[in-house]
């Protein structure tokens, strides 16, 4: 299965620790696709946002158990997989852009 440059970078990650980090080491947060790898990362960011990437890394996050409520069985998050990505100095990415 071929995925497209599109189908690699599911959605940026925008929470406190991500913004610090983008403020503090130039790095960004994305979700992608759980079968993607560092190489397919690194292209898809290069091509999609035209910046020089230094490096990928990506970790595995489980999903965690939902809270059980009345009448209702137990369940859980979805599974996902999330990549920190450095960029090299002076480059940037407009999230919101």
């Amino acid at each position: 299965m071929e995925l497209s440059k599109e189908d690699i970078i599911l959605e940026p990650v925008v929470t406190e620790n991500s913004w610090r980090l983008q403020e503090e080491s130039n790095k960004y947060v994305f979700q992608v696709h759980p079968r993607a790898n560092k190489v397919m990362v690194r292209e898809a960011i290069e091509e999609l946002f035209g910046v020089d990437v230094l490096s990928v890394n990506t970790m595995n996050l489980k999903g965690k158990p939902k809270r059980e409520q009345l009448n209702q069985e137990k369940g859980r998050t979805s599974s996902w997989k999330k990549a920190y990505v450095k960029l090299s100095e002076g480059d940037r990415i407009d999230i919101f852009g």
